[in-house]
């Protein structure tokens, strides 16, 4: 009979193996946690290696991500699609096997880890899309919606201040379903963490509203059995359980020390390393025996076969609701959505008001919200301001089958826990914040980024134009960093019909976050014909045109629009040809076909000005060398907002200067 040490051994001989193949990695972490994986994979993880996106499998997040291995080497015992060749071409150009886990190169990643504390927030997300979907859907008798999230996390996710701010939420929100691992191996990269952690890690979960399992020894497999199903027995608090484990268990010479944490054992130690673990097999080679015993294939098939019949007596009972639960999951839009959000879209052209973008965003929430059950919204404690609050929405400490989340002043937090709700499947999940406020929350964002998330940050009090607050809450080089980021969509309407559509554009992406950049104050809105009014949606179009070819274009976003419209109409009374391009997306104009592109913006014309109330530089990009921007080059003031614009030159006067300039 083949021991779960021996089991747990299989991991441990792969993960040090794979990392002296590429002589770069960390086999401490995989060694030290090969136990625990062990007994929670082979005993409680319920999920199917045949179909890794199941709806009800158990979710399992490594947030210690450097210890891929790990991971992979599971997925690789269990039976996924995930053949040898790929662990020994670890950390490889092109591999399966990166040097952390991401989220669709492999199957059975559920997130991408590998920034300490983004797994244990991630998988807090994923908790709250299981338990809210479970509201939502399951009826009695019929609980199609019922996994666990169980995430593994080390000593650098607990220092990481992040870990702190989604933790805390979770106690208050009492997610029961989640059961967080502690690699409690007291190393990290610089040595012993006791010259830099100290903290009492138990009571600060315990004041979390955590319940806390202590003393697990992570090498003894009964202890860490009996530890999981007292955390599965609490159903109103998230678990940690405290295992201390070694790391680089088995390694005679380099096990308890920092020198396994981040580098290879070296082929002398992975030699003695086989020998004082009895492991006789030669590198990349396992056993049948030992891939018997982990093969978990047919057990998951018949977990899946047992769901299906159960959602299949659902179907039955439920005729609508397992429709919307296949669409919602399967991520598509209901079917009357395109022609219910242009025709909100029209009417608002046809019946122009004169708001902030903020409020006409709340106002899109009010018209696209019956339509979309599957919008979970939130606010990092600023709802009142962000506007993200709509009639019909129900905050999940309210109702767990409700749609709105106060996630407190954890920008941070709030955005990862996002993208877990993303991953998880159900939802389409906004947040919202200051924009001045997405520093905070900067890894996260460029995270959902790059795991291409389906997430919508709505970022409001987008320029210097909030005034009175100052530079400490007045944005310059944000939407700048936004637009540059790769897969991030980002969207500065200029009234409420280009508000709407940016929000319909962002309902519609499946292929990354969308960041909407909204105003605080009142913005006028645009007369359009309806061409114009299509080309929305295109991330750019022609908003005034001259009477024939035009000697100058005037380029502008969100709340300087109106200021460009201004110039326009008075340098066309002088009789020169100006064009205005409303540019609310510049990453989707981008994308747009060369003779769009060329249309709207034609090489022939040098004579170009950008204004926009953001960091100046970026708009070169547009206008050229011999271009003039009208833009930010310091930070903000505390002033009314009208003051600021006039002293940082947002006024006709200077704008009919530099186009006057261009001009002759």
């Amino acid at each position: 009979m083949t021991t779960r040490k021996v089991l747990a051994n299989a991991i441990r001989a792969l993960s040090m193996d794979a990392v002296q193949k590429a002589n770069s990695g960390h086999p401490g972490a995989p060694m030290g946690m090969a136990d625990i994986a062990e007994v929670l994979w082979r005993d409680f993880l319920q999920h199917n290696p045949a179909n890794p996106k199941w709806m009800d499998r158990d979710r399992f997040i490594l947030s210690n991500g450097h210890g891929s291995m790990l991971l992979y080497s599971l997925l690789h015992l269990t039976g996924y699609n995930l053949p040898m060749s790929e662990l020994q071409n670890f950390r490889q150009l092109h591999s399966k096997t990166p040097g952390h886990p991401e989220y669709g190169y492999t199957d059975g990643v559920e997130t991408t880890t590998g920034p300490l504390g983004q797994g244990i927030a991630n998988a807090v997300g994923i908790a709250i899309g299981e338990r809210t979907l479970a509201a939502q859907f399951n009826r009695p008798g019929h609980d199609i919606v019922d996994h666990y999230t169980y995430v593994f996390l080390g000593d650098g996710c607990m220092m990481e201040g992040i870990s702190h701010e989604v933790s805390s939420l979770a106690g208050t929100m009492k997610l029961g379903k989640l059961v967080a691992f502690y690699d409690d191996n007291g190393i990290s990269i610089d040595g012993h963490v006791e010259g830099w952690f100290t903290d009492d890690t138990a009571k600060r979960f315990e004041a979390y509203g955590w319940h806390v399992v202590r003393g697990v020894d992570g090498h003894d497999s009964d202890a860490v059995k009996n530890a999981i199903e007292q955390a599965k027995a609490v159903t109103d608090k998230p678990s940690l359980l405290m295992c201390k484990t070694v790391i680089a268990f088995g390694s005679p010479n380099k096990a308890g020390t920092h020198g396994a944490h981040g580098a290879a054992l070296g082929n002398d130690e992975v030699a003695a390393t086989r020998r004082h673990l009895g492991w006789t097999s030669p590198p990349f080679v396992i056993p049948q025996e030992i891939y018997d015993a982990w093969d978990a294939k047919a057990a998951g098939a018949a977990r899946e076969a047992a769901w299906n019949e159960k959602f299949a007596a659902y179907e039955q009972a439920y005729p609508e609701l397992a429709a919307q639960f296949k669409r919602r999951t399967e991520g598509r839009l209901p079917d009357d959505w395109q022609r219910q959000s242009q025709a909100y879209i029209e009417k608002l052209q046809a019946n122009p008001a004169k708001i902030a973008s903020r409020k006409a965003s709340q106002n899109a929430l009010e018209a696209y919200g019956p339509l979309l059950p599957e919008l979970l919204g939130g606010s990092a404690d600023l709802a009142p301001s962000n506007l993200t609050i709509w009639s019909k929405s129900v905050p999940l400490a309210e109702d767990p089958a409700g749609n709105y989340i106060h996630y407190g002043v954890r920008e941070f937090g709030m955005t990862a826990i996002a993208n877990g709700i993303a991953h998880h499947g159900g939802f389409v999940p906004y947040t919202a914040t200051f924009l001045m406020f997405v520093e905070y929350a900067r890894n996260a964002v460029r995270m959902a980024a790059l795991m291409k998330a389906r997430q919508i940050m709505v970022y409001t009090h987008d320029s210097i134009g909030l005034g009175e607050d100052g530079p400490t809450h007045q944005p310059v080089e944000q939407l700048a960093s936004l637009r540059l980021t790769p897969n991030m969509s980002t969207w500065r309407p200029c009234d409420q019909v280009e508000t709407a559509v940016s929000w319909q554009q962002a309902v519609q992406r499946h292929n990354g976050p969308t960041a909407l950049i909204l105003s605080r104050q009142n913005l006028a809105q645009q007369e359009r014909t309806p061409q114009q009014l299509s080309d929305i949606a295109r991330g750019g179009y022609i908003l005034k045109d001259a009477d024939g070819a035009p000697e100058l274009i005037i380029i502008a976003t969100g709340s300087e629009v109106e200021l460009a419209v201004s110039a326009w109409e008075k340098l066309s009374k002088e009789g020169r040809k100006v064009r205005v391009v409303s540019l609310p997306s510049t990453d989707v104009f981008d994308l747009q076909d060369a003779a769009y592109r060329e249309a709207v913006l034609p090489g022939a014309v040098s004579a170009r000005l950008a204004i926009e109330a953001g960091i100046a530089d970026y708009w070169y990009k547009y206008v050229g060398l011999k271009g003039a921007i009208v833009g930010m080059t310091t930070f903000g003031e505390s002033a009314p907002a009208e003051a600021l614009f006039e002293a940082f030159g947002f006024t006709i006067e200077n704008v009919m200067e530099k186009a006057r300039s261009l001009l002759h």
